[in-house]
């Protein structure tokens, strides 16, 4: 592969053998510096000529560990190869542009701490490299502490094993350091620290630490915990253990009072939680009090105060005692603890609830709230904010200006503490029209229906009516109405040239607003349709004529096979008129006759003229 690229460079150098002399070459290498473990780093290599090249060969080394170089990647401005066989042949990408190459390793390695060099030969203009040292971060666990059990005596001359500390899989070497109740613990006769440093076979450190320690009665409720420090790209950051404490047995001499709850700045409401505990073991009684009443003792657990939902008068100094009888001297041991109770008063809004406005004219509300701390004061109006500050000025009001002001008021430094006021504008004057156009014209087919609107605002809220001259066929289907406005929407069946006005009104004044239709008449769909209304009104009546004619049939049939009519098998009979006045038998009178034959019956009915007779009288 070397052979392959030294074959490259002299190729280069043929083709370009009349590359100027005076040409110069920069090399400049920037990127990720510092990266995690399993991360990527982006390393690139940027190069300049002061004139332009044609040709670029660019070659990536690294120093192995015995000092010696070897190439991982090269290219040109046509090709990008990696080296075979190196630590880096799966792990890299060569990408760039004219003036640039980039480097990119993937899945770090900690063997990937090291110098990567850029060679870039611009032959004529002479060969330059850069360098870039990588650093490779890989944080450890978090620490594990663990303190002894047995418990210490301040009576041991030299100092006591009070805990030990392990951390383990970081890269570069984490640093362990021990605190007690938040402080640090230096070296000195009264502490030893030991500390035993391995690594494994992947490069990983573990440090181990143990803590001695000269105890003494102030470290009943002292607690330790040890900080492991490690570095990181650009920074370096630090984990605690957990705190653990042990075992001291000594009178009482002080007593230690802090609130527990809530974190930062107390207000109005909150349950505030304050704990009162003495150095002595065993713990002694502990009483609380207020300095206002130190003879009144408040109700408590144990070492714990809880004062709920508190109130302004709740501040002030409170007072712990602890009588430990085992001391000699029965001596009272006292602490104390300054509570302040922050408030915030009901917003006051001026004008209150409503003011009533005439249009064009100014108005200035004001909102306050008293506060132990600073405010801040934001007016809104419809969910959106208008204005920062207690003061809120409206002028020249229009109806636009009427509606809901809200103003709520903040404490920046204690979030929990907000309150709300609102004032109602209302806007007086005479109706006013949504609409510009006062005047609509427009021209509708006859037989359509058009939806007229009209819409307008006031206060007094408006009177909207509707005045149509034309068409008659009208009615009104919308109607909406708000404090200040109005919307009516009515619907016209086009019959003629018609005018619809609309007429907005209150005690203030009013506004019209007109609609004018030209009517279009239709021809020629009139007689089409009479047409085939008619045509369907004659194929209706056949239809019936026939279904008629084929039930009046089979009733006769059915009343001749049951043996209902008032003849014989084989004779006739005439059928008389019941309102006729006549004795005999015309020969335009009807006669029905039934006759038999072998097979079936018929039913016969035959009009008898002259000398014509039926054929059993032949």
């Amino acid at each position: 592969m070397m052979r392959k690229g030294t074959l490259l460079l002299l190729a280069l150098a043929l083709y370009h053998v009349s590359w100027e002399v005076g040409a110069e070459l920069s090399v400049k290498m920037v990127g990720d510096t510092e990266v995690y473990k399993a991360d990527f780093a982006e390393i690139r290599c940027q190069y300049n000529f002061s004139e332009n090249a044609s040709m670029v060969m660019v070659q990536w080394f690294v120093n192995d560990p015995r000092g010696k170089r070897i190439r991982i990647a090269y290219s040109d401005l046509i090709t990008r190869s990696k080296d075979e066989n190196t630590n880096y042949t799966k792990r890299i990408r060569v990408a760039g542009d004219s003036g640039e190459e980039i480097l990119t390793i993937v899945n770090v390695e900690l063997s990937d701490e090291r110098e990567f060099f850029c060679q870039v030969d611009g032959l004529a203009a002479g060969i330059e490299e850069g360098r870039f040292h990588l650093k490779v971060f890989d944080p450890p666990e978090h620490p594990v502490i663990e303190a002894v059990h047995t418990g210490v005596s301040v009576t041991n001359d030299s100092p006591s094993k009070i805990a030990t500390c392990e951390t383990s899989k970081g890269f570069p070497q984490p640093n362990i350091t021990w605190y007690r109740n938040h402080s640090l613990l230096h070296k000195n006769g009264q502490v030893h620290v030991i500390t035993l440093v391995s690594k494994d076979s992947t490069g990983l450190f573990t440090v181990q630490s143990e803590l001695q320690y000269k105890v003494t009665k102030e470290d009943k409720d002292s607690h330790f915990f040890c900080e492991v420090s490690y570095y990181v790209p650009g920074a370096v950051r630090t984990v605690e253990s957990k705190r653990v404490n042990v075992s001291v047995h000594y009178p009482t001499t002080k007593v230690e009072m802090w609130r527990e709850s809530p974190r930062g700045l107390v207000k109005e409401g909150d349950t505030v939680e304050i704990r009162c505990r003495g150095d002595g073991n065993p713990p002694s009684p502990i009483t609380f009090s207020r300095e206002q009443h130190p003879d009144e003792e408040l109700e408590a657990d144990n070492d714990l105060l809880v004062l709920k939902e508190v109130t302004r008068g709740d501040s002030g100094k409170y007072l712990c005692r602890s009588l430990d009888l085992d001391s000699v001297d029965y001596e009272d041991v006292v602490g104390n603890l300054q509570v302040t109770v922050h408030y915030l008063d009901p917003a006051v809004v001026v004008p209150k609830d409503s003011e009533v406005m005439l249009k064009g004219e100014n108005l200035t509300a004001t909102c306050n709230a008293l506060s132990s701390l600073e405010t801040k004061t934001v007016w809104s109006k419809n969910g959106v904010e208008i204005r920062k500050g207690n003061v809120l000025h409206l002028q020249d009001a229009t109806f636009d200006t009427a509606g809901h002001y809200h103003c709520e008021v903040t404490v920046p430094s204690l979030p929990g503490l907000h309150t709300r006021g609102s004032v109602h504008i209302i806007v007086q004057g005479a109706p006013q029209l949504r609409d510009v156009k006062k005047e609509v014209s427009m021209s509708e087919k006859v037989g359509k229906w058009v939806n007229l609107t009209c819409e307008a605002r006031g206060y007094p809220r408006p009177i909207v009516t509707w005045s149509i001259s034309g068409s008659p066929d009208w009615r009104e289907v919308v109607r909406k109405e708000t404090e200040d406005s109005v919307q009516a929407v009515m619907t016209l069946k086009v019959s003629r040239d018609t005018v619809a006005t609309c007429n907005a009104t209150n005690k203030i004044g009013g506004e019209t607003k007109i609609y004018t239709i030209s009517s279009i008449p239709i021809i020629g769909t009139t007689l089409r349709n009479t047409a085939v209304d008619n045509s369907g009104v004659i194929i209706v009546v056949i239809v019936l004529s026939i279904l008629l004619l084929a039930l009046l049939g089979s009733i006769l049939y059915f009343l001749y096979k049951k043996g209902k009519l008032p003849c014989g098998r084989s004779g006739k009979q005439e059928i008389i008129n019941p309102f006729s006045t006549k004795e005999k038998t015309n020969k335009d009178d009807i006669v029905m006759e039934m006759k038999a034959d072998k097979t079936e019956n018929s039913v016969l009915l035959k009009g008898v003229n002259g000398d014509n007779k039926p054929p059993g009288d032949q």
